[in-house]
């Protein structure tokens, strides 16, 4: 006997899988025979789709990060999220508080440690070289292996102040000490202008808020893909969505996905007020965008699962397979007209929006918001 049996989830393509756990694992997937017996069953009857869990690796959800903070469980399992990444909220200082909190958590909390031991104290952190201190950011990546999980560094002008490209030398150093580590980037207002940023960029990095509408963008102003994107691409940098408040425009988007330039991973950015005030609200609305614009659901839900598990490197995610963990999203895709906007005072029509029921965590379920209302599914 199983410990849970779902019977005919809907996959991203179309096809129909039931999946079996146990012990927080799958334990078997296609098409299970009538007699295979579970503690509880789910009946999704092809209505629901199923898929890995949704990562959104771009996310601020310290809370007690004075600028931008919320809860884990809010923009994770409440909202149909089994893994979230906070981006930076936390340096050296205080990302063994975030540990501790993180640890209470239904959803899987990980962390990109900011270079400055202050973390998101303020909008500057990275202005002061006194608070670039490597051996204190080192010795914080050493205590937590399985918690920190990248590194973050915010290469805008108001950010960086006098330090210029100071920061991102020592995130590379930093980076290239602890076997590799995933970096993700920030970019914005200049200076450093996004040529110089990346650079120094390559195999593995993350470009975050790539669709950006500034200036500093990965596009020329006649439209066209940056050639020193273009070369850092071919060297292997991946491009995160980081919506945020500021940070996504549809013509940008529009622009790169017409030349094949696709995002390789679809984050929100989301802290508090950006998800109960909008323009993110939750991943979900986020990834609901890029199906009004032209990606299909396999594509957006390839960016939010072992697109982003392999750039994070988390293992046992992101893939329905057996040995997996029972990490998975259950979720309808509602008809109907809905107006999206983005953070440049545009606006798309879309007739297709993702709407998460639950999240199963390690085989534990979680009723969304939406789910706990609305009986799609037999339990």
């Amino acid at each position: 006997m199983y410990d849970i049996i779902i019977r005919a989830g809907r996959q991203g393509d179309g096809r129909l899988v039931d999946i079996a756990i146990q012990q927080g694992k799958i334990a078997a997937l296609g098409t299970l025979p009538e007699t295979a017996t579970a503690q509880q069953t789910l009946d999704l009857g092809g209505r629901v789709h199923v898929s890995a869990g949704w990562i959104d690796g771009h996310t601020h959800c310290y809370p007690a990060s004075p600028l931008y903070h919320d809860e884990p469980d809010k923009v994770g399992v409440t909202s149909g999220v089994t893994t979230v990444i906070d981006a930076g909220s936390t340096g050296a200082d205080d990302v063994d508080d975030f540990q501790r909190l993180a640890a209470g958590c239904k959803t899987r909390v990980h962390a990109l440690l900011n270079i400055s031991r202050i973390g998101l104290l303020r909008q500057n952190e990275l202005a002061d070289s006194r608070d670039l201190d490597m051996d204190l950011a080192s010795a914080a990546i050493a205590r937590h292996p399985g918690f920190i999980v990248g590194i973050k560094a915010r290469m805008s002008g108001s950010v960086v102040g006098e330090n210029g490209l100071q920061p991102l030398h020592m995130a590379k150093a930093l980076q290239q000490a602890h076997g590799r580590l995933p970096l993700m980037v920030h970019v914005g207002n200049t200076p450093p202008d996004l040529d110089e940023i990346v650079a120094l960029l390559g195999d593995g990095d993350l470009l975050t808020h790539c669709f950006n509408g500034k200036p500093n963008r990965i596009l020329t102003p006649a439209g066209e893909l940056r050639q020193a994107v273009r070369e850092a691409m071919q060297r292997g940098l991946l491009l995160d969505i980081g919506h945020g408040g500021a940070s996504f425009s549809f013509e940008v988007a529009e622009l790169a996905i017409a030349q094949g330039i696709l995002p390789r991973t679809i984050s929100s950015d989301i802290y508090c007020k950006n998800r109960i005030k909008g323009p993110v609200y939750s991943l979900a609305h986020v990834m609901s965008k890029f199906l009004a614009i032209g990606m299909t659901l396999e594509q957006v839900l390839a960016c939010v699962t072992y697109h982003a598990a392999d750039a994070l490197r988390l293992p046992g995610k992101g893939r329905l397979e057996v040995g997996a963990d029972a990490d998975l999203t259950l979720f309808e895709v509602m008809s109907g007209p809905t107006l999206f906007t983005d953070t440049e005072a545009g606006a798309r029509n879309g007739d297709r929006q993702l709407q998460p029921l639950a999240a199963l965590v390690g085989g534990e379920l979680v009723l969304t918001h939406y789910g706990k209302s609305h009986h799609a599914f037999c339990v």
